[in-house]
């Protein structure tokens, strides 16, 4: 692997690494109002970088809600356009306690660079900046390839502003390809393709019972509580087997094909080692017919994921609460249509609704699940890349998460996608003590850069 960029990006390590912390050190939390300037921060942060490194036309575009990063290098007559995504906003670190180092101040410990964002998505972000600047940089200010970037800051709160841009600018963010850095390898030294991501539908359940919260001593057992209404309606969304209850919820639901349930079989895949080091718990719960894979990766589900409401400060407070709400999301699979879940979810959640209780559902986010080809050039071109970084072959997998915009730039951009990250499994993301394995920045870094030069050969 004789490349000038390669020699340039291992050279670079230590700087690259540094920069890095610089950019976790912004609390860019987009779902939460006071740290907007934060994340306008983040923003500019990386606008200026592609503005150094050798981007033209570099912009922070304004929308409703954060800011949209573009910036593109044009002039690779004849090759290949890049689309390359990234997200910049990152999630709440909470709950803070259960950190063994403050979430906004990177550490480095056991070869992992430990901060919230490190893997979701910011040093993912950064490992292709530091791909580009390394190609500049061994060319002469040149890229083998075309490249136009684009980043957001609201992956984590629904991405509602690049949604917009991109169905109203395809002209402008015409490529032949993306590149989708947000996802993880399916274990230690594998280099990995995502393939497949689940869709989600992500509600809120909005409960009112009284006109104003009650003493329960006065007016329990004749005023209607609404936390009550909702575990209520909760506890008929899905039953002890897995098995989600909304009428016709299964009805759309397309099975993997026989050789991608082959593949998964054959992939390195202990599932007591999943149970007791990723998930923690004393049993791993759904529905046990399918596999751990089949049913992270394929089968949809429900999920609650907090129920604010009433009393939750220390110590005693005997109050019936006016409101409580339920933040519940379903992931979907391939050929689940959110639009028709939504409809079925709303209905069913009405019908379950107790007397003396009002409830409205607000949505928070909505998108279809996609699986992407892997029968192109870029995909081919992608795991020779890996394979040179890794000494390994390519192993394709799907994700249980979801990242909507593939599949908008599948819907309104007509181009593949090519999803490849380098966290792992216990990355932590979303989760306390997030962190990003070091080695993997720097092959992520090394494997964009061969990629981008394959297509330029």
């Amino acid at each position: 692997m004789s490349s000038a960029a390669v020699k340039y990006a291992r050279d670079n390590q230590p700087r690259f690494l540094e920069e890095l912390k610089d950019f976790l050190r912004i609390p860019s939390i987009s779902t939460e109002e006071e740290h907007r300037d934060d994340v306008r921060k983040a923003a500019k942060f990386v606008a200026d970088e592609l503005h150094r490194i050798g981007f033209q036309n570099v912009e922070i575009i304004e929308t409703k809600g954060h800011p949209l990063v573009y910036g593109d290098w044009l002039h690779a007559e004849g090759k290949p356009t890049a689309l390359c995504y990234a997200h910049y906003d990152v999630q709440p670190a909470e709950p803070l306690d259960e950190w063994v180092s403050p979430p906004f101040e990177p550490t480095e410990r056991n070869q992992n660079i430990y901060a919230r964002g490190a893997v979701d998505d910011k040093g993912q972000l950064w490992m292709q900046m530091k791909a580009f600047e390394s190609l500049f940089q061994a060319n002469h200010g040149k890229l083998p390839i075309n490249v136009k970037v684009i980043c957001e800051g609201e992956e984590e709160v629904g991405g509602e502003a690049i949604e917009e841009y991109v169905h109203t600018q395809p002209e402008k963010l015409k490529s032949d390809f993306a590149l989708v850095s947000d996802t993880e390898l399916f274990a230690p030294d594998l280099p990995t393709l995502c393939v497949g991501l689940r869709g989600l539908v992500y509600t809120e359940i909005e409960a009112q019972g009284a006109a104003t919260d009650l003493h329960s001593g006065i007016y329990g057992g004749a005023a209607p509580n609404p936390l009550f209404a909702l575990i209520e309606i909760i506890s008929k969304l899905k039953n002890a087997q897995g098995k989600i209850l909304i009428p016709g919820f299964y009805d759309d639901v397309k099975k993997p094909s026989a050789a991608e349930l082959k593949a998964w079989k054959s992939l390195p895949f202990d599932e007591e080692e999943y149970r007791k080091k990723e998930v923690g718990s004393n049993v791993l719960t759904g529905e046990d017919k399918y596999s751990v894979l089949y049913r992270t990766w394929a089968r949809p589900t429900l999920e609650v994921h907090g129920m604010p409401g009433g009393y939750v400060a220390p110590g005693a407070k005997t109050v019936i609460p006016a409101k409580a709400s339920a933040k519940v999301s379903m992931r979907l699979v391939p050929d689940q249509n959110p639009d028709d879940i939504l409809k079925k979810y709303t209905d069913f959640v009405n019908s379950l609704t107790p007397k003396g209780i009002s409830v409205k559902i607000k949505v928070h986010s909505k998108g279809p699940a996609i699986v992407v080809g892997t029968k192109n050039k870029f995909v081919k071109a992608s795991t020779d890349a890996m394979h040179e970084v890794f000494g390994k072959d390519t192993v394709y997998i799907r994700s249980g998460g979801s990242i909507p915009i593939v599949a908008q730039f599948a819907n309104d951009l007509k181009i593949p996608s090519v999803m490849m990250g380098f966290g792992l499994p216990d990355d932590n993301l979303h989760a306390p003590n997030e962190k990003f394995h070091i080695p993997n920045f720097y092959r992520g870094t090394e494997s964009i850069v061969r990629f981008f030069e394959i297509l330029g050969t």
